[in-house]
């Protein structure tokens, strides 16, 4: 065997997808988009290629925007591994509301901003 020093090395393909999922530990589910003109209509379609991905330090997460290269064949369907990620997805934190929450935040007709939530006809009913 000689070593490969990296001059000698083969030019790899690279490309960059969006990751779709996490299906386990370092691997992910990248998506690849392209467009291509239909054969008889030509009208543009969209397609995708989506590939299985190894993720060795487990940084990507759905929605990123990451570069892949082509590697050997490291399980029965990952032939790709993670380059970069080049953009973090948009992430917010997921806090749960109650319906009067809600009620209390937007205007309708019969309330105004700040006003009680509960309309007359109900506050006539609980008064009787």
């Amino acid at each position: 065997m000689s070593s490969a020093s990296p001059s000698s090395r083969n030019p790899r393909k690279t490309l960059v997808g969006f990751v779709t999922s996490r299906s386990g530990d370092k691997s992910v589910k990248v998506t690849l988009p392209y467009k291509t003109p239909h054969p008889f209509y030509h009208k543009v379609i969209n397609r995708k290629t989506v590939v299985h991905v190894h993720d060795e330090k487990n940084e990507a997460r759905v929605g990123d925007k990451v570069q892949i290269m082509e590697t050997r064949p490291l399980s029965r369907l990952k032939r790709w591994r993670v380059v970069d990620v080049v953009q973090r997805a948009v992430t917010g934190t997921a806090e749960a509301i109650s319906e009067a929450d809600v009620a209390a935040q937007v205007p309708t007709k019969i309330t105004a901003p700040g006003a009680s939530a509960v309309p007359a006809k109900a506050e006539a009913a609980t008064q009787a």
